[in-house]
């Protein structure tokens, strides 16, 4: 998609209000054909000098240049308060909010008014699990998995300290929860089940669909956290059964601070307590004002993710199995985690036995995620490596590359001669 399409789109024009011109015509033509020149490498090229390959796009992604310029009319020249709604600017700001919101919506298959802007996933977390158990007379019963982030697990522990009782599922060792064990966890006081929808540290996709149906069928709410696969994968919440959702702009090429949770209205409407109040924005679920940019880069972010999803998926699947394949070929002692086949298109999550986390600083021009999978080792091994039984007994560092948007092949078979090179280094190094 052209940057000009999502601008045009984006870009609100005051007509009949007559609201003044903040800039003229000639910068504004500038700034367009500016931005128009900024492709995807270059835009991040200019960010920094000798830049190291960026594979940590599970942990952020940068800004679209099409997101970037449907955002910049809103930090200058439609400025106003979304809820001002006595002039033009604020109408303006107001159309913005509620273009975004339908296309937000649009992307997982939800309803505009199902959508509530917050400032990212974390605080989506929070208003989902702690907005529906409190929002109940009685205490409640939740239920998740032993790998979800730690901002669920968080929460699901101040549920706890609330009065609230929380089951923690084991996963196997792929990650992924039993459908009989998460049935024979639901009770009679069962209010909600929260699972992620693909883990950000091995890339294992749940099935949400088989999970919807079955918290459907008790008369269970479910959430699901959707921070790595929106933009990834397809989201249908009304097919998948999904009471609530959370997302974040910056997963998906959106800018940071700002993020959404669907609230399902109908059929049956899921109600929450909210817990930041004060000028009732969101329909008094979220209160605040309103980061009209931030919001005007998500929509953006969801309307070019819905076109470029399919093919960016595939193109994306086919670099994360090659690096696999020839990771594998030409390492030993090397384990890849996560679902082999069900799991995230660009994640890559490798155990390397023989290695240490320190030996893996030598790849100093890759911008990657690493830790240790060594019980004995000084780094803090990660709960979902413990919760897969990935723990061992002798030196061995655990590496994860996210492919993203930017990713090229030539990229990729660099970091694969990289990595395969330190590793043998090392390995001869500890033998010495």
């Amino acid at each position: 998609m052209a940057s000009s399409a999502i601008c045009t789109s984006t870009r609100l024009d005051l007509g009949c209000c007559a609201a003044p011109s903040l800039t003229s015509d000639e910068v504004l033509k500038n700034r367009q054909l500016n931005l128009d020149k900024w492709n995807f490498n270059r835009y991040l090229a200019s960010t920094m000098t000798n830049a190291p390959i960026y594979l940590d796009f599970h942990a952020t992604t940068p800004v679209d240049p099409d997101v970037l310029t449907a955002m910049l009319p809103y930090f200058s020249e439609h400025f106003g308060n979304a809820m001002s709604g006595s002039h033009a600017y604020g109408w303006t700001a107001a159309m913005a909010v509620s273009q975004a919101r339908k296309k937000v919506a649009r992307l997982i298959h939800a309803e505009a008014n199902e959508i509530v802007f917050t400032s990212g996933a974390t605080e989506s977390i929070h208003l989902a699990i702690l907005g529906y158990l409190n929002e109940r007379d009685q205490k409640g019963h939740i239920i998740t998995a032993a790998t979800e982030h730690k901002c669920v697990l968080e929460v699901c522990n101040r549920a706890k300290a609330y009065g609230h009782d929380v089951t923690i599922l084991d996963v196997d060792r792929f990650g992924q929860i039993n459908s009989a064990d998460l049935e024979r966890a639901i009770r009679p006081d069962t209010a909600l089940i929260s699972l992620m929808h693909g883990n950000n540290e091995i890339g294992t996709v749940h099935p949400i669909a088989e999970i919807g149906e079955l918290a459907s069928k008790h008369g269970v709410a479910f959430h699901v956290d959707a921070a790595q696969t929106i933009g990834k994968l397809p989201i249908d919440v009304q097919a998948m059964n999904v009471d609530l959702l959370s997302i974040s702009a910056h997963k998906f090429y959106g800018p940071k601070g700002v993020g959404a949770l669907y609230v399902r209205q109908s059929p049956s409407r899921v109600h929450l307590l909210p817990y930041l109040v004060g000028g009732g924005q969101e329909r008094g679920l979220r209160g605040g004002t309103h980061n009209v940019p931030g919001i005007v880069g998500l929509g953006a972010a969801a309307e070019k993710a819905a076109h470029v999803m399919s093919e960016e998926a595939s193109r994306l699947r086919t670099l994360r199995d090659k690096m696999i394949a020839r990771l594998s070929h030409e390492l030993d002692d090397i384990r890849l985690n996560g679902h082999p086949t069900e799991r995230l298109c660009n994640n890559v999550s490798l155990s390397i036995g023989g290695v240490t986390g320190d030996a893996l600083l030598a790849l100093h021009d890759v911008a990657f995620s690493s830790g240790s999978a060594c019980s004995s080792g000084s780094a803090e091994v990660s709960h979902v490596m413990r919760a897969i039984g990935a723990v061992e007994d002798r030196p061995m560092s655990t590496i994860r590359f996210g492919l993203g948007r930017t990713t090229t092949e030539a990229e990729i078979d660099q970091v694969c001669q990289r990595l395969i090179k330190v590793v043998t280094q090392a390995r001869q190094n500890s033998r010495i």
